[in-house]
């Protein structure tokens, strides 16, 4: 069994097939076994598709709520979207969701923006208190803002509230990997891992009970799929090849890696 811990089938890129793939997901008998999945939202609208696909489901398919930082300042097809706390606290109540997330910051598109950064940081700090409310872990986007996004967490953590949750999607150094780890949070890989060399140190080093794993579907389809000159949608049933790139960069089974990071998964966001 595998859990495929972010990944977005409440996009449009499956609303011909979402069903068709959930469950060829679920019903895997072959190795790796099943495959659960979490879907996150993105913004209020698809973090409340991610929580009706999850209430079609009995288990395995699960559900997280958030505004992106790219839908907090405006990018691409989404616009932008103001962040509404009472609206999300609300969904963030459903049994099906099980974190707050994909928030965080990125500024690669606001580099010179001190106005879009700042309102990235208050949002995010708005989504860390909801987690708190709801005593439910963060599912963290982080692009070029580890440091601001440690000094955020760090200030408010208090004796009674130490932030949780996972570092998506992990394309940071190691040195700032050991400093999330410390706090308590997980580092999750993507396929990215399996055509980049960058991120190898990260895997070796983080304890394999911190790992998790993920897709990030329809984004960042891992090899052997991927091809270079064409743009193939990934989807929750590659997580294997994930999982196997970390076994092999560790040296160890891919049973070991599929069984440890399930494990995680079901500890971190309690399912």
């Amino acid at each position: 069994m595998l859990i495929d811990t972010h990944c977005h089938l409440n996009f449009g890129d499956f609303d011909s097939d979402r069903e068709e793939i959930i469950g060829r997901c679920l019903s895997f008998l072959n190795p790796p076994g099943p495959i659960w999945l979490i879907n996150v939202g993105v913004n209020y609208q698809s973090s409340q598709k991610a929580i009706s696909i999850a209430h079609n489901y009995k288990e395995g398919v699960y559900a997280t709520v958030a505004l992106h930082p790219h839908d907090v300042t405006g990018w691409e097809k989404r616009g932008k979207e103001k962040f509404n706390y009472g609206k999300f606290l609300k969904l963030a109540k459903d049994k099906k969701v099980v974190a707050i997330g994909e928030t965080g910051l990125d500024y690669a598109f606001c580099e010179d923006d001190e106005i879009a950064q700042n309102l990235q940081q208050e949002v995010f700090i708005q989504h860390v208190k909801l987690a708190q409310k709801v005593n439910k872990p963060l599912a963290i986007h982080s692009r070029r803002t580890f440091p601001k996004i440690l000094e955020i967490i760090k200030k408010l953590r208090t004796p009674k509230f130490k932030p949780r949750g996972v570092l998506h999607c992990y394309m940071g150094r190691w040195s700032y990997a050991e400093e999330f780890l410390g706090l308590g949070f997980y580092i999750s890989f993507t396929g990215l891992i399996t055509y980049a060399r960058d991120y190898d140190k990260v895997i070796k080093n983080t304890p394999l009970n911190r790992i998790l794993i993920e897709t990030d579907a329809p984004y960042l389809t891992p090899e052997p799929i991927r091809k270079q000159d064409k743009i193939i949608r990934n989807e929750p049933q590659n997580v294997e090849y994930v999982a196997r790139k970390i076994a092999e960069i560790r040296g160890i089974s891919f049973e070991e890696v599929a069984k440890q990071t399930t494990q995680n998964a079901r500890d971190l966001f309690m399912i």
